[in-house]
């Protein structure tokens, strides 16, 4: 009986302490670090303020839906694989799948008629969904096949609306990794600034 007491407090006791190591202060640990200069932005979600209210994240895209859809002023992000924006993920269906296939042109047929373009002038990304679902980047080519249609709703010159899109471009990272990308979120915000 003596042999159980002691290691039952002995287990009590290395539970206390993991609870209060791993449940208090290593989480109270990864808060003061996200407090330091340079690391708060991005440890409190990437934030983009209006106004001083939070209107978005730069991390995470969300397509932006219009009033009216035949007048409608906002550029658009990736499609998501996910059902809805609280959700994050792929969709895990490869390149020869029949339903993927059938989405994939669903959508090229969609945006060239919202864009009033040939089916063929469609940027891969703007009809593929990203990893996550949530990317919050379009490519430059997507973003220009939308400029037109974005003056024309906004009143703005179409070479205004480049020159946004140019502000809002993001070079390759170091120089040489990935593609340039266009920030949809802060690309409307300095549309509607710019209206």
């Amino acid at each position: 009986m003596n042999t159980l007491v002691r290691q039952s407090l002995a287990g009590l006791r290395i539970l206390l302490a993991l609870t209060v190591l791993t449940g208090i202060l290593y989480p109270l640990g990864v808060w003061v670090v996200g407090q330091l200069p340079g690391l708060q932005a991005n440890a409190e979600g990437s934030l983009v303020t209006v106004d001083g209210r939070p209107v978005g994240s730069d991390l995470i895209g969300l397509d932006p839906v219009a009033k009216d859809p035949n007048h409608d002023p906002w550029f658009h992000t990736r499609p998501s694989a996910a059902e809805s924006s609280a959700v994050s993920g792929g969709s895990n269906k490869g390149g020869f799948d029949e339903d993927l296939i059938a989405a994939v042109k669903e959508r090229k047929d969609i945006i060239a008629k919202r864009e009033g373009v040939e089916p063929s002038r469609v940027p891969a990304d703007a009809v593929t969904a990203s990893a996550s679902g949530l990317d919050p980047d379009i490519s430059p080519a997507y973003a220009e096949l939308q400029v037109a249609r974005v003056a024309r709703v906004n009143g703005l010159p179409a070479e205004k609306v480049r020159a946004l899109v140019a502000e809002n471009t993001d070079g390759r990272g170091l120089g040489v990794l990935g593609e340039p990308g266009v920030n949809v979120l802060r690309l409307n915000l300095a549309v509607r600034a710019a209206t």
